[in-house]
């Protein structure tokens, strides 16, 4: 509701911001005006009133209360938005301690004006015990899910498993970077543009690789295959010093080729090598490394087999 206010006093919302102003100053002035108070009068009947225990409800006060709620609300929420920019300008805090800091202060914010509106429409909150049991069974099972997805937010926070700018990966495969951390989900940026939310419950239920998490390292794998008639040795060293020379190549752990198998059709290797910097990306560490492996193996006349299989027809004896 403060955010439909804020949408409504924004300059471009036109004749929709007039018509909530006019509508908020005319209810208002009903206080005031002695020539509306037969409006009043009627908003304030018994027909138009509902009990709750020993209190009673009129149009009049549900309206009012309404309006001072979701003025609390507009308010509370540029005061949440004044707080968050604050402690961006603090310097020395880590985004998750920043964003933790910011939550606190939102839910502090947030309670204050709960308990200034309720003060403020002197309901007291006594007087809900009468459907407290039933209340409470509805928000249970109405906000499970933003209860779960609030709480795992704060679990990330505090645990660091997962922070801005770690660069994960989910059981769907979406692999991107963790911008932000929110009340209810997460925002991931993946390489191709695309921001997705995701719940804060997922990364807390479901198996995340993080690829930052401790170091930003990553092993590149390549399987090459070469014919038998070639020097395997030399095969092994031209891959190596090819995965070597690049780079990016990170110098420890040592760049490794393992002769895998003896296949139907070739001789296989397999190269190992590792990236100091993941979010600068694999593939192109991978596709430079290819490239240079292919220019050593024509330079030595070794040669990459095609796939091959030999066919025998047999003939049939005519009698």
């Amino acid at each position: 509701m403060a955010n439909i206010f804020k949408n409504l006093l924004k300059p471009e919302s036109g004749s929709a911001k007039f018509l909530l102003i006019a509508f908020v100053l005319f209810f208002f002035s009903l206080e005031f005006l002695p020539f509306l108070e037969p409006i009043k009068q009627f908003l304030d009947a018994d027909e138009l009133s509902v009990s709750i225990g020993e209190s009673k409800f009129s149009a009049y006060l549900i309206i009012q209360g309404t309006l001072i709620i979701a003025t609390l609300l507009w308010l509370t929420g540029i005061l949440s938005d004044i707080a968050a920019k604050f402690v961006k300008k603090i310097p020395g805090i880590n985004s998750n301690n920043r964003n933790l800091i910011t939550k606190a202060l939102q839910i502090l914010i947030y309670f204050i004006a709960f308990q200034i509106g309720m003060n403020f429409l002197g309901i007291d909150l006594t007087a809900l015990a009468v459907f407290s049991g039933a209340l409470g069974i509805g928000i249970g099972f109405g906000l499970q899910k933003i209860t779960s997805n609030f709480i795992s937010g704060i679990i990330i926070l505090f645990e660091k498993t997962v922070q801005n700018d770690d660069l994960i990966e989910l059981n769907d495969g979406t692999l991107g970077f963790i911008r932000n951390t929110g009340s209810r989900a997460s925002l991931i940026e993946t390489y191709d543009g695309k921001e997705v939310m995701v719940p804060n419950e997922d990364l807390i239920t479901n198996r995340v690789i993080n690829y930052t998490h401790s170091n930003k390292k990553a092993r590149i794998t390549i399987n090459i295959g070469v014919s038998y008639d070639c020097d395997i040795k030399k095969a092994q060293e031209l891959i190596l010093k090819a995965a070597s020379e690049h780079p990016k190549t990170a110098k420890n752990p040592e760049p490794l080729c393992f002769l895998r198998e003896f296949a139907d059709s070739s001789v296989n290797f397999l190269l190992l090598f590792w990236i100091n910097d993941v979010i600068d990306g694999r593939y192109g560490p991978q596709s430079d490394v290819l490239f240079s492996i292919w220019e050593k193996f024509k330079e030595n006349n070794i040669e990459i087999p095609y796939p091959q299989s030999d066919v025998h027809i047999k003939e049939s004896k005519s009698e």
